[in-house]
């Protein structure tokens, strides 16, 4: 393993240019950049200033995690390895002098690093790697202490640049917090005024859901208060925190359907491998993830109250906070959004419906590309890309829904703001024949009314006398999905080969548009039997 030698830029720029796919992670414990270009999928191979600097990025978190995982395993040897990268690590850092020129303007800039997050995060693997062999009495150069050093303070700087922008709520803090309290074993970091225990309970609601609402923001930032509050034994957990916490991981149990797959609600991965490895540091990885991550289950040794939180089988759960609601009838999972826009990460997908089998996941938020690539991150960002409505193709506002009703079999959600003159209601309901989606949108003046379905797998489309019906199937697995669909007056179906989900933009999937033309009122009555 080699450590990387120049400073790292923007992970997110590591991307295709041309077919929008985070690039292949060759070579990262190499310490030197693919010979002829970093490789795409598709057989590109990109070598830019902004992809050597993102691959740089890539290279010297994937050492930091080698060295935490060497010096976190039981074995001398690699105890001695990790101690010797240690100091190889620190007299990088150390040679280094001010902020990274080369940072946009609006990032919070880092030393190592474009962002001071992303040197936050590193900061973290090497602060673990460093009091894991010092408890074990593994003696370390002296440049390490000043590296430690070094990196609080910059988490200080960086923690009070946000504060005096009024973020206190950002998931940079609870990274910067993060980094602070597991280099510095310091308990301010956790019991302080801007400490992670009051970022806590400031960046989350109620329901236990992180702000933003997105499903990889809200995993990203209880890693990181877990992080934070193991790095420091023997200091206590407010009880507040610790049953806040355990709301936070309570969200994702009660969002992850039967086949694992955490659906991708706003800016996030739809899929990706480092995206696991972090599931898997909160117990959640996919079932079939080998994992040997040293840190894997952070939630079940500290910081959780005292009773472990299992999924909720019932029928319906809301989230009324975060505005989410999850059905579970006939075979399917089905989860309906209505909350907050989300901030920066958020997606104009109000009313959205994602529909998972018990292997397969039949329709899905698409999730997000590596933001480097603009003209993907708008498509992923838009209405088109969802499985919701849309009023004369335009994407909705930023804007909220809202909670209308809700009891053991039904769920009803609406939104007023997504267009100027447009009311929408989305009802999920249970019963005997499948589970019934009735969507209703009203407006003030005729127009272009149309519901997105948005199939993840084959999907064909059958016309009928008084609709059409929908017979989805998967090539990997023997579960199938089959649907009816009617409205109450005349509509149109317009199929067509569409983006694939974000993890790869290229693959056709087939993007459907049930549209009632020149309308001011429609119900669009779907119903789905596994």
């Amino acid at each position: 393993m080699r450590i990387p030698q120049e400073r790292g830029g923007w992970w997110h720029e590591y991307v295709c240019p041309a077919h929008g796919v985070e690039l292949l992670h060759d070579g990262l414990l190499t310490g030197s950049f693919p010979v002829g270009g970093a490789r795409c999928p598709y057989g590109c191979q990109v070598d830019t200033p902004a992809v050597r600097g993102a691959w740089t990025v890539l290279a010297h978190q994937a050492c930091a995690v080698a060295i935490r995982d060497l010096a976190l395993a039981d074995d001398p040897d690699g105890h001695a390895q990790a101690a010797a990268l240690l100091a190889e690590a620190a007299a990088l850092y150390g040679s280094l002098a001010g902020e990274h020129g080369g940072s946009h303007s609006w990032m919070l800039r880092g030393r190592l690093f474009h962002q001071a997050l992303t040197e936050a995060i590193w900061a973290v693997h090497l602060g673990r790697a460093v009091w894991a062999l010092r408890d074990r009495g593994v003696s370390l150069d002296g440049g390490v202490d000043a590296m430690l050093d070094s990196l609080v303070e910059a988490a200080r700087q960086g923690r009070e640049t946000l504060l005096e922008q009024g973020k206190f709520t950002s998931n940079y803090l609870a990274w910067l917090d993060a980094a602070g309290a597991v280099c510095s074993r310091d308990p301010e970091w956790l019991t302080g005024e801007h400490g992670i225990h009051a970022h806590i309970l400031a960046a989350t609601l109620a329901d236990g859901w992180q702000w933003e609402a997105s499903t990889y923001y809200h995993s990203f930032v209880l890693r990181a208060c877990l992080l934070a509050i193991d790095g420091i034994p023997g200091v206590a957990t407010p009880p507040e925190v610790a049953d806040r916490l355990t709301a936070m991981r309570q969200v994702l149990l009660d969002l992850r359907p039967d086949n694992g797959e955490l659906p991708s609600f706003h800016d996030g991965p739809y899929r990706r491998p480092g995206y696991d490895a972090e599931l898997a540091e909160l117990g959640l990885a996919p079932a079939d993830l080998d994992t040997a991550d040293a840190s894997a289950g952070l939630l079940d040794q500290r910081g959780s109250s005292s009773e472990r939180s299992e999924r909720v089988e019932a029928p319906v759960i809301v989230h009324p906070d975060g505005g989410y609601a999850i059905v579970r009838a006939h075979g399917l999972t089905a989860t309906l959004a209505f909350g907050p826009h989300g901030g920066s990460h958020g997606h104009y997908d109000k009313l959205s419906l994602s529909l998972y089998g018990k292997e397969v996941s039949w329709q899905v938020d698409p999730g997000q590309v590596p933001y480097g690539h603009r003209g993907w991150r708008r498509h992923f960002a838009s209405t088109a890309a969802h499985p919701t409505f849309s009023v004369d193709g335009l994407d909705q506002a930023e804007c909220s829904g809202s909670l209308v009703s809700y009891d053991d079999h039904s769920v009803t959600v609406a939104c007023d703001a997504a267009y100027p003159g447009v009311t929408a209601t989305r009802t999920l309901r249970i019963t005997d024949d499948g589970l019934v989606d009735e969507v209703t949108v009203r407006s003030e003046v005729p127009r272009r009314i149309a519901l997105h379905l948005r199939p993840s797998t084959d999907c064909q489309v059958v016309p009928e006398a008084d609709g059409f019906a929908t017979r989805w199937s998967s090539s990997e697995h023997a579960e199938s999905l089959q649907g009816r669909h009617s409205a109450g007056g005349a509509t149109a179906i317009l199929a067509r080969s569409g983006p694939g989900t974000a993890d790869d933009p290229q693959r056709p999937l087939i993007h459907i548009d049930w549209i009632a033309e020149d309308c001011t009122e429609v119900t669009f009555s779907s119903t789905f039997v596994a």
